[in-house]
């Protein structure tokens, strides 16, 4: 981290986290941020559901969920960039305070609830992306909706010309009943609809399906069951957890998911019985805790053909991104891999 970054993220560190959020993205968008540029070799080069990456380092959804910095997002060396959760509707989410710091645990808890501009806002920005990208969607639901399988649909509809991939996020703890969609047949409801819509798209584009860290072996091998069944074209493990174990922040007990080095090996545990459960048959996006090239590895090496990064920004910012994406590089070629796809699920 140079000296510049170290010193905007301390002054970053004396606003309320929010508030800091606001701050990093206007920063963006001023070009005040580290601009890596595209980073790739033959080593990290991949194919994920046909995307084509330059390297498997992705941003996770939540950082940018508005589409408001696409454009220095794409210059920071990511492989690919996630915005969202886009809702049918603009909705404000839950009450403020909503996310906190938990310095100590290098972590975030977060309980936003979909707090977002709504799509029409979000496809008008999406309109304009950068077209030498790797650019997805992640899909919500509003809270009020009387039809929340609907409305992955409706968004998807809107925005699935404007994208290379969409999510399908069921996972996150923050809307009251949203889990309880990733229950069999509620699942397999929602991503026929999903699908069916996906295939009327001019351009049909991969489809992905976020799953929680807090699943039993019993709701793992449903899901892997309706993923394979479903004819999406992957997984994302794992979004953040209600899991407070071995915390020592002082917000510790906030409610809402956490982020950060405390789900590391919960989601990476998930992530590797889902990959066993399916077999390889589906990529997996790794999320989840990783804040250095080992942990990318980690999550490789357990089943993830790609990974994806937020929380780790918050600490170390995006001069964290090279690091990543370079360290991976030396970690391949220390193992004699020609190429990432060769190590994908060789740890379990």
């Amino acid at each position: 981290m140079s000296l510049l970054e170290r010193a905007g993220l301390h002054l970053l560190h004396r606003f309320d986290p929010e508030t800091a959020h606001g701050l990093a993205l206007r920063a963006l968008q001023l070009g005040l941020t580290p601009s890596a540029g595209t980073l790739t070799s033959p080593r990290l080069r991949t194919d994920l559901a046909g995307l084509v990456l330059p390297n498997p380092v992705g941003l996770a959804a939540g950082f940018d969920k508005n589409a408001v910095a696409l454009r220095p997002l794409s210059r920071a060396g990511f492989g690919f960039i996630e915005v969202g959760g886009a809702t049918p509707r603009a909705q404000p989410g839950n009450p403020k305070p909503r996310l906190f710091r938990l310095t100590e645990d290098r972590a975030v808890i977060n309980r936003f609830g979909f707090n977002n501009d709504g799509m029409a806002a979000i496809v008008a920005r999406l309109r304009d992306r950068p077209r030498d990208a790797i650019i997805g969607l992640n899909l919500g639901a509003n809270k009020d909706s009387e039809n929340r399988a609907a409305d992955f649909a409706t968004v998807l509809a809107n925005g699935g010309a404007h994208v290379d991939f969409a999510t399908v996020n069921v996972s996150s703890p923050n809307t009251e009943k949203l889990r309880d969609l990733q229950g069999k047949d509620a699942l397999s409801a929602l991503l026929a609809g999903v699908m069916e819509t996906r295939n009327a798209l001019d351009r049909p584009i991969p489809i992905f399906l976020k799953i929680a860290p807090d699943l039993s072996e019993a709701e793992i091998t449903d899901v892997a069951e309706v993923a394979l069944a479903s004819g999406i074209d992957g997984l994302i493990a794992t979004n953040t957890t209600l899991d407070r174990d071995g915390l020592t922040s002082r917000h510790a007990a906030e409610k809402g998911g956490l982020s950060g080095r405390p789900l590391m090996d919960k989601s990476t545990d998930v992530l590797a019985r889902i990959y066993r459960e399916t077999q390889g048959r589906l990529p997996i996006i790794g999320v989840g805790g990783i804040g250095s090239a080992q942990d990318a590895y980690t999550k490789i090496k357990a089943g993830a053909s790609a990974v994806q990064l937020y929380s780790a920004l918050t600490y170390q910012g995006l001069g964290l991104i090279p690091q990543i994406v370079n360290g991976l590089d030396t970690l391949l070629e220390r193992d004699g891999f020609a190429n990432i796809a060769d190590a994908v699920g060789t740890g379990t």
